[in-house]
């Protein structure tokens, strides 16, 4: 289904970010929205690859240091302000450095901000979904 998303991937912040922005996804390609998170960081601190793919940008977008990531399945994600310490072409795993958060992005309440987001060819997704979250959920029998 359009939209859902394996929960495969781990958090480009170590450790766990605070989610100070939520993803609101757009009324329509043009439209008003959030497409992504805004994920608590420090300046410096760095930035993980949260799944294994291949660096297709890393380089300024709107004179904003942007890293993109392709994976599997056709899902691209994005870091940003991040000052990228790979270049195009390099194959990365799951918690791989690719960067380090530079302050500055635009509605940050705290010190610096990761602007995470992830799209599925032109449709945007939220990216939260993406995160394992470390528990299983476990039916027990039941013996009514």
């Amino acid at each position: 289904m359009a939209g859902e998303l394996d929960p495969r991937f781990g958090w480009p912040l170590s450790p766990k970010p605070v989610v100070v922005r939520p993803f609101q996804a757009p009324s329509g390609p043009y439209g008003p929205g959030h497409r992504g998170v805004d994920l608590a960081a420090a300046p410096g601190q760095q930035v993980l690859a949260a799944g294994p793919g291949v660096v297709v940008f890393a380089g300024l977008v709107a004179g904003r240091p942007v890293v993109s990531i392709d994976h599997d399945g056709g899902l691209r994600t994005t870091y940003e302000p991040v000052a990228p310490s790979v270049p195009v072409g390099t194959q990365v795993w799951r918690g791989q450095p690719v960067g380090v958060v530079e302050a500055g992005h635009p509605g940050c309440p705290v010190e610096a901000c990761l602007h995470w987001g992830v799209r599925r060819g032109e449709e945007y997704l939220n990216p939260l979904p993406l995160v394992q979250t470390g528990s299983a959920i476990r039916l027990k029998p039941w013996t009514g």
